[in-house]
């Protein structure tokens, strides 16, 4: 019987999804063997000798030790796509209120209650302070040609936007499914160079945070209008609250308050709606129980920030082996089951940056004593044998 956590409430499309008869799922199980969360932070929690992976409903994993899960050899898991249609209707939302002062002009027109019969008046002498842009014949930046950033371009298209798009690591396979009216770039400083508005769709990291800059900014035409759904700290506050205040930006759309921005004029802050839909958590949560039930059962990996991708139909006995991506490491795992006359019918092994993933289809029973030799191997971090 497997125990599984949920530490925030996750929808029960996703945790219905586990059989009954092999998985308990509760709030607080005794040592668990995976969790589900979705915002709860986990960076102070210590976790037990029998957790094995952790699901993510959700791209973002920064509520997460992923570092520590690595050597510890827990899976972390996410859920990439699950949430983009929501994210990009949040994007053309964004477009929208950022040009024609929606927030602003909601705000004001309630304030002219208990005028009576003067309302109209006042409403055709003020409306013009709300004016805004048509986005229409508008250039749109995008930062990131994931699923959300290819959404969020195909949909601007359709509005009648030129798109430009930036995305180093953008495949072939990714690369098909943006209209070809969208323009690719090589160089990000072309994003700020050429857009009316500009949106971000990249992961928070050493390498991307600050991405919105003093400097990046600087190349951006007057009264560019900047949207931020993805991380907070993908814009430099200070830099943005200074463009807004000299009208190099127009407005700044974020989905991340914090003190320092709320109550900046231009500044239109929304409360992390990006995946709140029912449709959204709804998806995460299937797609997070899936890759967990596949990896517990079946030691299959798909959709690891952590981990490498690796699956396996196995005839026989099927080990699974985390390790650190060292040299002479699948001559050893090889060796000792060379040496306990156990032949290997297949092998998968997969590496990212300093950890590996190494697949076994073995001819017979593997030990728990043969196992233990396995984990012995120098650089090993976990081994589990399925179909003993």
């Amino acid at each position: 019987m497997y125990n599984i956590q949920t530490l925030n409430k996750i929808s029960p499309l996703g945790t219905d999804l586990f059989d009954r008869a092999k998985y308990t799922v509760a709030d607080a199980p005794e040592n668990p063997d995976a969790i589900m969360v979705r915002s709860a932070a986990m960076h102070d929690m210590q976790f037990g000798d029998k957790l094995l992976a952790i699901g993510r409903a959700g791209a973002g994993t920064n509520n997460i030790p992923v570092d520590r899960c690595a050597e510890e050899g827990i899976v972390v898991f996410n859920t990439p796509g699950a949430n983009a249609n929501a994210v990009k209707e949040l994007v053309i939302t964004a477009l929208l209120i950022s040009s024609r002062k929606i927030p602003a002009a909601m705000k004001w027109a309630d304030g002219l209650k208990g005028n009576g019969a003067e309302v109209g008046k006042m409403v055709e002498k003020g409306k013009s302070q709300f004016a805004g842009p048509e986005i229409f014949g508008k250039t749109l930046g995008i930062i990131g040609l994931g699923a959300i950033g290819i959404l969020a371009a195909n949909a601007a298209v359709s509005l009648g936007m030129k798109v430009v798009g930036y995305d180093p690591y953008l495949s072939v396979n990714t690369a098909v499914k943006l209209d070809p009216a969208v323009k690719t770039v090589a160089d990000k400083n072309e994003i700020f160079k050429q857009a009316d508005y500009i949106t971000i769709h990249v992961p928070f990291n050493p390498e991307t945070k600050g991405t919105v800059n003093a400097d990046t900014l600087a190349l951006c035409k007057d009264g560019v209008r900047i949207i931020n759904l993805a991380r907070g700290e993908l814009v430099e506050n200070a830099a943005i609250i200074e463009a807004l205040g000299s009208g190099k930006a127009a407005a700044y759309v974020t989905d991340f308050p914090n003190d320092e921005i709320l109550g900046v004029e231009g500044v239109i802050a929304l409360p992390h709606l990006g995946a709140s839909t029912p449709e959204a958590e709804d998806n995460c949560a299937v797609m997070a129980a899936k890759e967990l039930i596949d990896y517990i059962e079946n030691g299959n990996i798909t959709n690891s920030v952590n981990y490498p991708n690796a699956s396996m139909n196995a005839e026989g006995t099927k080990v699974c082996v985390l390790h650190k991506n060292i040299p002479n490491m699948l001559s050893q795992l090889t060796s000792v089951l060379g040496g306990e006359g156990i032949n290997i019918d297949n092998m998968v092994n997969a590496s990212k940056k300093d950890y590996a993933y190494t697949l076994i289809d073995a001819s017979k029973d593997v030990s728990d004593s043969v196992a233990a030799k396995i984990a012995a191997v120098d650089g090993v971090i976990k081994v589990r044998v399925i179909g003993k």
